[in-house]
């Protein structure tokens, strides 16, 4: 099983791949650091994997064909991608800028968009495989002081929508994973204890759940919160 993970050196990227790694899949690990993806790869190897590590900038466009002629070079279609990187600014619309707003469009929308496109016709060829694609509560709820992170997530889960349309003939199964507040590097700082959020390995669990039922099933959407709500 070949399983490709943006976004994986840290957070639910990497509780995904750690999961995996424990069936013994072939990992791909793609993120922007080098020794961050290194550690996570060793401990992927420790639970029987292989591991490839990509560094790769998904905003950038021949990052991510080098990363993915790489994959299909070596290992082949993925069974599983998941569409994970992502970056989260807050500020209220006034204050943010266009080129702000424009660069978290394009790692929460346009990365995911080109990572799939890449990998889109081999996985068809093969007539199977799962994508994935990481949402947010804010696909689907609109967050004051959130507006370009919202307006991507909002585009990210229209996205997998319709390539869950233009392939499920194929074989291929898409599922938008909407997760609220997980304790990830991005809540570094806060005053909130853990137990406020969700951990990254819950998340992981629901992707690799959602995998393993039968081909004759996919779940679409998974929308995960909080047990005491939003935080």
């Amino acid at each position: 099983m070949v399983v490709v993970v943006t976004g994986a050196s840290q957070g639910i990227g990497k509780a995904v791949a750690e999961r995996f790694a424990g069936e013994g899949a072939r990992i791909a690990l793609w993120s922007r650091t080098e020794s961050k993806l290194e550690a996570v790869a060793e401990r992927c190897r420790e639970q029987g994997a292989e591991a490839m590590v990509c560094p790769c900038d998904v905003t950038d466009d021949e990052d991510v064909q080098n990363a993915a002629d790489a994959v299909l070079s070596e290992w082949g279609a993925p069974d599983v991608l998941v569409n994970n990187a992502g970056a989260f600014t807050p500020a209220p619309i006034d204050e943010t800028s266009a080129d702000a707003f424009r660069s978290q469009v394009d790692v929460n929308l346009n990365a995911p968009y080109v990572v799939t496109k890449q990998f889109l016709s081999p996985m068809r060829q093969a007539g199977n495989g799962h994508l994935f694609f990481m949402g947010s509560i804010a696909s689907i709820t609109a967050y004051p002081g959130s507006a370009a992170y919202c307006a991507a997530k909002h585009g990210l889960l229209g996205l997998a929508r319709v390539v869950r349309e233009e392939t499920k003939q194929d074989g291929l199964r898409v599922t938008t994973v909407m997760p609220g507040a997980t304790r990830t590097p991005s809540w570094d700082g806060t005053e909130l204890p853990d137990e406020r959020f969700m951990a990254p390995e819950d998340v992981a669990e629901a992707v690799y759940d959602a995998f393993h039922l039968s081909p004759r099933t996919v779940v679409e959407e998974i929308l995960l919160r909080p047990q005491q709500g939003d935080v």
